[in-house]
């Protein structure tokens, strides 16, 4: 979201009411300490979940709508989520979820594009801020030439440093397929190189 932005109209009083709604439902005080701390988890993931789907959008703005929506879709369905498992593995899997949804409606709706992102690329400021800006920008056609999947998988492995078992369960794939994937991945990455 751009600085002094507005955010999307009732996405902050969807996540009260969501926040109100799922903690009358839990009884007792075992459960309502759960309740808590998965709050606290959440609210601790933020900045990992922001750039995961910072990555998966390319750093648009969407990314923030795709961040408030993972959000309340988690608080509204607090209820889904067991006390004792990851709840970082369940949030990514809502934010993946999103994304796969939102990438199916751009099929139908189309590419839109910001100005003011590409005049931004377009600044430098220098030689070595110029020359970073080139390979930065590289090295981003070449991971966009990724399937998602090998993204999402260097993502959640290189940046986040999840182990394949916790890479597998948040994309639903086998240990193996994870291993596979980074590996043609990484390879190929060398290849852009």
């Amino acid at each position: 979201m751009k600085a002094g932005g507005s955010r999307r109209p009732g996405s902050v009083t969807r996540a009260n009411s969501a926040l109100r709604r799922c903690r009358p439902s839990i009884s007792g005080e075992r459960k309502e300490a759960a309740v808590n701390d998965a709050h606290d988890r959440m609210i601790k993931m933020l900045p990992r979940l922001r750039r995961f789907l910072g990555s998966l959008t390319g750093g648009t703005e969407l990314s923030e709508d795709l961040t408030q929506e993972t959000f309340v879709r988690a608080l509204t369905h607090l209820d889904q989520w067991q006390p004792g498992t990851r709840i970082d593995s369940w949030m990514f899997r809502i934010a993946q979820n999103l994304w796969i949804d939102h990438v199916r409606m751009q099929r139908f709706r189309g590419e839109t594009v910001d100005i003011e992102a590409i005049g931004d690329l377009l600044v430098c400021d220098g030689a070595i801020i110029a020359e970073n800006r080139v390979i930065l920008q590289e090295m981003r056609k070449d991971i966009a030439q990724l399937s998602v999947d090998q993204r999402n998988i260097i993502r959640l492995v290189c940046e986040y440093g999840m182990s394949y078992r916790e890479t597998g369960e948040i994309l639903n794939m086998p240990e193996g397929t994870v291993m596979s994937r980074l590996a043609r991945a990484r390879n190929a990455l060398q290849k852009y190189l």
